[in-house]
């Protein structure tokens, strides 16, 4: 899973990129070049599988990073930037809600405007995408119709109609076989997006958080389909990658948190692409992976390895609070928690697997 961090300068862009990947982030040699990193995914109830079994090794899900140069047409018109943005699966972002006089915002502090500004930079990107393709559709429609031609150009001024009434294509209803029609075309406002207000520190950081969506009137807004938002402070997650466990869980609970930033945006960014995770656990390894919702048990075999998917017999499966209840698999067992599941079972976010297969 790969996320673009997009926004307008000077909005804590790139503090929230360190904050998530703990990359030590330098000047851009190119302007238009993204900073990559890996964020680890923090699951407890994969600490507590791991304090049960003791591996030699464990292993969270990770998700990629990529924090790209402040956003506008001018940059959106360039091939680099462009192919930094359509190879991500979601965008975050950034929106500046916090004042500081020491760093300048044009135009005062408005997120709603801000959002609306740059949601209008990625549909006029598409638009124009579009536009060239149609041309040549045209062109091909004359010489030769097909029924496949025909449903792209079709879709295609549909999709055309729908930007131009001001709606990022996230947001357009489509068929199965049409998703795969546009895929190629990676639009930007097609991509799942997660707007982060990033708020100022205060004493009731907490409660602030809690309220910022509806005080900027971002509510409504991450309501639409394939939408979501959050608020962070930069300034305090910052703080906190640099402090132990310990110290963090201290320093979180004098501003009234119970959890980082990290923690609330990742689970919001697995919520907006559909993601849940599932569990392999033993001696050697404990390790979460990362699936599609609704995915079936022979298909996650396959996210661990291929001859696993293909080799496929049973899954022994049981949810992770039910075996750290029973405290052993053989415990397990013997409750008859620890059952045997078919290829078709759909697994559920938090099961813990044990792959049978034949190869």
């Amino acid at each position: 899973m790969k996320t673009g961090i997009i926004g307008l300068p000077q909005v804590g862009k790139t503090s929230l990129f360190r904050m998530l990947t703990k990359a030590q982030v330098s000047e851009r040699a190119n302007p238009r070049e993204a900073h990559i990193g890996m964020a680890q995914v923090p699951d407890d109830r994969l600490d507590r599988l791991a304090a049960l079994y003791d591996p030699k090794k464990l292993a969270h899900a990770t998700v990629e990073y990529a924090d790209v140069a402040a956003i506008g047409q001018e940059a959106l018109k360039e091939s680099a930037f462009l192919g930094n943005l359509r190879q991500v699966d979601s965008l975050a972002h950034v929106v500046r809600a916090f004042e500081d006089p020491a760093v300048p915002h044009v135009g005062g502090i408005d997120p709603l405007r801000d959002i609306r500004n740059v949601e209008f930079d990625l549909m006029v990107s598409d638009l124009g995408q579009i536009e060239k393709r149609l041309e040549r559709l045209q062109k091909d429609l004359k010489k030769m119709k097909t029924a496949e031609l025909e449903k792209e150009n079709e879709l295609l001024l549909r999709a055309k109609q729908f930007l131009e009434s001001e709606r990022p294509l996230r947001e357009m209803e489509m068929a199965p076989d049409d998703k795969k029609r546009v895929r190629g075309f990676m639009f930007l406002s097609a991509k799942p997006m997660l707007y982060v207000l990033n708020i100022g520190e205060s004493s009731n950081l907490g409660d602030e958080l809690e309220r910022a969506p509806a005080k900027y009137n971002l509510t409504s807004l991450a309501s639409h389909a394939n939408t979501a938002g959050l608020a962070v402070c930069a300034k305090v997650e910052a703080e906190l990658a640099e402090m132990s466990d310990e110290d963090a869980a201290e320093f979180l609970a004098s501003y009234g948190l119970k959890e980082s930033g990290l923690v609330r945006l990742i689970r919001k960014t697995y919520e907006l692409l559909g993601l849940i995770s599932f569990f392999t656990v033993g001696e050697d390894e404990c390790r979460a992976w990362t699936i599609e919702r609704n995915t079936r048990a022979v298909n996650a075999a396959g996210a661990i390895h291929s001859d696993l998917e293909k080799h496929f017999i049973r899954a022994e499966t049981i949810h992770w609070d039910q075996l750290l209840d029973a405290g052993s698999e053989a415990n397990a067992r013997s409750r008859g928690t620890l059952r045997l599941e078919g290829k078709d079972y759909i697994v559920q976010d938090g099961d813990v697997m044990h792959i049978r297969h034949s190869g």
